[in-house]
Order: structure tokens, then sequence, then C-alpha cells
């Protein structure tokens, strides 16, 4: 069966595709990845294209790029995506991954807009508990660095760490360690399915504001290519 992974470039998308690719009832097909324009990157984590298309190279799998405008409302959102899914179900592609751990309303969410979609969705990481899923990852022999923080849950130096024994050691007990509640996004540059490693440096920081209530929220640190 041809699935194609909902990739972010960030560690729980990643290792969705690590538990599909050791799944003999699939064949990945694809990277699908929302990127903004006029930014040139990935949406949310912020990190730019370039680097994503790094990660294809060594990863060995294309990409399938779904471009939003900036501020994208969700009914444009959905037409976008449906024309995406379209061209999917034309490759004979049959399911889609999804790196989802706990939230059951962004699931639902997820099942909803495929539901007619003639695509299959799969959690590969569902239910399993976060703890378990962040050790699993770097004993698996991930690496991984946080791109961008929410500021009223982290504090700023969290900002280009990189999540490692130590990191899972010292965070917050009362935060999930998987960053699910959106408590940080990530950018994966070496694994066990991983060719090459992505080279990078630590660029300039910048603070965003929440779209809701435009206080100055989201730090998010640039990863300059090497």
């Amino acid at each position: 069966m041809k699935i194609a992974i909902s990739f972010s470039g960030g560690k729980d998308s990643t290792l969705a595709l690590y538990k599909i690719q050791n799944n003999p009832d699939f064949e990945v097909d694809s990277l699908l990845v929302t990127l903004t324009s006029g930014f040139d990157r990935v949406s949310i984590h912020g990190v730019r294209y370039e680097l994503l298309k790094l990660q294809s190279e060594s990863l060995g799998i294309p990409l399938r790029e779904v471009w939003l405008p900036q501020d994208c409302p969700n009914e444009k959102y959905q037409e976008i995506m449906g024309k995406a899914i379209a061209e999917m179900r034309e490759d004979e592609v049959t399911h889609i991954a999804f790196g989802d751990i706990h939230l059951q309303d962004v699931r639902e969410y997820r099942e909803k807009l495929f539901s007619a979609s003639g695509l299959t969705p799969v959690f590969p990481l569902w239910g399993i508990p976060v703890e378990e899923v962040s050790c699993d990852f770097v004993d698996s022999g991930f690496k991984t660095v946080l791109t961008c923080v929410d500021l009223e849950r982290l504090a700023p130096s969290y900002a280009g760490k990189v999540y490692d024994r130590k990191f899972i050691s010292e965070y917050p007990k009362d935060h999930d360690i998987c960053g699910e509640n959106g408590e940080f996004h990530s950018f994966v540059f070496d694994g066990p399915n991983f060719a090459f490693p992505i080279n990078f440096r630590l660029g300039e920081e910048k603070v965003t504001k929440d779209y809701f209530t435009q206080k100055d929220r989201f730090l998010f640190i640039d990863l300059i290519p090497n």
C-alpha cells in the first residue's frame, strides 16, 4: 500500500515516518509538506525551505509541496489541501500517516478532512506515552533541534537546544516532553534513516505575536544551512 507522510521536518513526523518505513505493509510514496508563500519556510516550524529539501534528499523521499498563503483561512486551506489529496489519489496513494500522539481533537479534524478523500489516515505513534515516544526517538539515534518555543510555556533559552537525553531529564515535568500542546517545534538533522546529516548553524532569533491576542509569544531561531 502506498502511503504519504504528513511531514513538518520535526521529530514526531520523522519518527512516524521511521515506524512506517519499518512496516512491510507500506511503501512510502512522499512527504506531504505545507509551506508559507512569501516566507519560503515550513508552516508553523519556521524552517527554511532549503533545509527541508536537504532532509528530503537525505531521506531519499520526494516532497509533495502544498503552498499556503499567509494567514490562510481554514476554507482556503481545505480547498488547497483538496487539490493535493486529488493528486495523491491519481498517484495511487491509499494512506496518509500523521505524527499525532494524544490530541483527540486534532485526530478527529484530520479524520474528518480525509473522510471523503479515499485516503486512510494512519497514526503510528497514537496512544504511546509521550515519555516513551521521546526516549524511543533519542535512543533510535535521531538528532533534532528546537526551532520555535512558546514563551508562555518555556524559557527563551530553549530555542536552539538539541533534543537529547539531557534535554529530556531537565525538561519541566509539568509540560509535555513531546511538545504536543505546542510548547515547541523542532527540526530533525540526523537519524537512522538519513543518508547524511544536515549541517546548519544557529542564526537570529525573532519573536512573533499570537494571532488571536496580538501578544509577543513565539520565539523562532533561524537555522542557516552550512
